[in-house]
């Protein structure tokens, strides 16, 4: 599975970057089938589990993320 590059924080050099792409001097990556499949996937996959977790349980997950969230690192 291979990533696009990241983009490049300082202004000029992305600047740079543009211009290689409109221009056709560098390509822009292009998403792999393996990243379509596991972005699908990711967006079916929530809301099933959501669907299928009784309102007690969605409570209880929802209890631990906001205390992990919240919790204070001494």
């Amino acid at each position: 599975m291979s990533k696009t590059p990241k983009r490049p924080r300082d202004p000029n050099q992305l600047a740079k970057l543009i211009t290689d792409i409109a221009t056709g001097e560098v390509e822009e990556g292009e998403v792999s089938a393996t990243v379509q499949r596991a972005s699908k996937a990711g967006t079916v996959g929530g809301p099933a589990r959501a669907k299928a977790l009784t309102p007690a349980q969605r409570a209880e997950i929802a209890s631990i993320a906001a205390s992990a969230r919240w919790k204070k690192s001494d």
